[in-house]
């Protein structure tokens, strides 16, 4: 394993007084020694021995610890932000139907072609990624619950977050690879056995650490200084909605994303869709705010064309999906001509600068209100009850300068919502890919948009091969 301290001059989450050098020097030793390992089940007892010691005597040593996972999810090689193309916008873009793939690397050329191999690089990051961020929160729940140098008051806040962290990585390992290993320690002994538990098993512990997290964290941002750069309760609750939806669980969903949308004063759909993606945008509910200097988000430097493309480029055919007068294809899709015209997301628009002090104005956005809408939306389509479903579905429709919805039974509402989906939320989080897995879509429509490369056993990713090596109990999942 590699450990580097690697120290960058950014102000975090708005604090623009920078943490003094020790501090500085702990924070980062930890998060080298917790992240940049290669093989997540590697990790033996004396590396954590070290990180505790360090990280879990004070309010501020274990405040940097945590936000730190936030700092690594937005780095230029993360599967929330993804600069380099592994971002979990990126990968779901080209499995769907949304991205048009120009590199010629083969691990992206798989991802174009629903041919990914189990040593595929990118498949890899991800895996190991979001595994290093379950085992920090391991590493987290396990010793602030023993240490006497924090704060209680902190320490709840901060074992919140970790269970979140935790919930959040599950959903996107269960929701990319099926059944995966539930890794809850940091024995290392235990985890490099783990046989992949059953989806419906590791659903059962997002679910209670989501309920967890929302009883533990501040139903405001204080902790992040006021920006919406760090979990709180009402982060928690959103994907509990998603999950609860996910699960057919629609009581609950609807439940859920009613306690975001109506009433709650931090909360509003944005009604300039030039605004939706600004930092701290009334719409938001979770963002990573940028850390690199001169650096907004890497989804616009991935996605906004200044020439013809060399990564991506939107499908034509998801323009179709805008009615005329759409103000989404207005604001949200930009064009380019050069041999041809090529489309591409325009949600971000701000690329990076070199200038290391042009000021933030955008931030990469993971959860907004306008999911809870759909989600409520959907979640009262399936209970019969169409006038709220309508009502939902038009409160979107109307920020777009659209006209209340026609659809007016529950097959029509659910066919106009995952249309809406569409036109709404691509390009943000693999929200396209996972809709079609979900509701049982995927094999008619990327039949039709990819051909014979389809199978159906391309729905899941190939668990890395290093991963089967390595692990005897793991098995492959069908088709690899």
């Amino acid at each position: 394993m590699n450990i580097t301290l690697h120290i960058r001059n950014a102000y975090i989450f708005g604090n623009k007084k920078t943490l003094p050098l020790a501090k500085k020097l702990i924070f980062f030793a930890v998060i080298s020694l917790l992240m940049s390992c290669k093989e997540f089940v590697s990790i033996d007892l004396s590396i954590t021995q070290i990180a505790s010691e360090k990280v879990y005597n004070s309010d501020a040593d274990a405040r940097a610890a945590i936000l730190g996972i936030y700092t690594r999810m937005f780095s230029s090689q993360g599967v929330a932000s993804g600069g380099d193309g592994s971002s979990i916008t990126h990968l779901g873009g080209l499995s769907s139907d949304e991205l048009i793939n120009y590199r010629t690397t083969q691990p992206t050329v798989e991802f174009s072609n629903s041919a990914l191999t189990a040593n595929n690089s990118a498949i890899n990051t991800v895996w190991s990624e979001f595994y290093q961020y379950i085992y920090t929160a391991n590493h987290a729940i396990e010793h602030l619950s023993n240490s006497t140098g924090i704060t209680p008051t902190i320490r709840e806040q901060l074992i919140g977050q970790a269970k979140f962290v935790r919930a959040f990585a599950y959903f996107y390992l269960v929701n990319l690879y099926g059944n995966v290993p539930l890794v809850t320690t940091t024995d290392y002994r235990v985890n490099s056995i783990l046989p992949r538990s059953p989806v419906d098993e590791v659903y059962q512990l997002i679910i209670q650490n989501l309920q967890d997290a929302r009883e533990m964290l501040s139903a405001d941002y204080s902790f992040s200084n006021d920006e919406r750069a760090a979990p709180n309760r009402w982060v928690a609750t959103a994907l509990l909605a998603r999950v609860s939806l996910y699960m057919g669980r629609f009581e609950d969903a609807e439940q859920y994303a009613s306690e975001l949308i109506a009433g709650n004063p931090l909360f509003s759909l944005e009604p300039d869709l030039n605004k939706v993606f600004l930092l701290n945008s009334s719409e938001a509910i979770w963002q990573l705010r940028p850390t690199f200097g001169g650096t907004n988000t890497l989804d616009a430097n991935l996605f906004v064309l200044v020439t013809t493309p060399s990564q991506v480029s939107l499908n034509d055919h998801l323009l179709d999906v805008f009615a005329e007068g759409d103000l989404r294809r207005d604001h949200w899709i930009g064009s380019i001509q050069t041999d041809k015209t090529y489309y591409y997301p325009y949600k971000y628009k701000v690329r990076s600068s070199s200038v290391s002090t042009s000021p933030v104005t955008e931030a990469t956005t993971i959860f907004r209100l306008a999911e809870q809408y759909f989600i409520r939306a959907e979640a009262r389509a399936q209970q019969n009850d169409i006038t709220g479903a309508q009502v939902d579905l038009n409160a979107i429709r109307n920020r777009a300068a659209l006209p209340n919805t026609s659809a007016g039974d529950k097959e029509a509402l659910l066919t106009a919502i995952e249309q809406e989906r569409v036109a709404e939320l691509f390009t943000e989080w693999g929200h396209r890919w996972f809709d079609l897995k979900r509701t049982n879509r995927i094999d008619a429509v990327l039949s039709e948009k990819k051909g014979e490369r389809w199978q159906s056993t391309d729905a899941l990713y190939p668990i890395p091969f290093r991963e089967i090596l390595n692990n005897r109990n793991l098995d492959q999942n069908i088709g690899y």
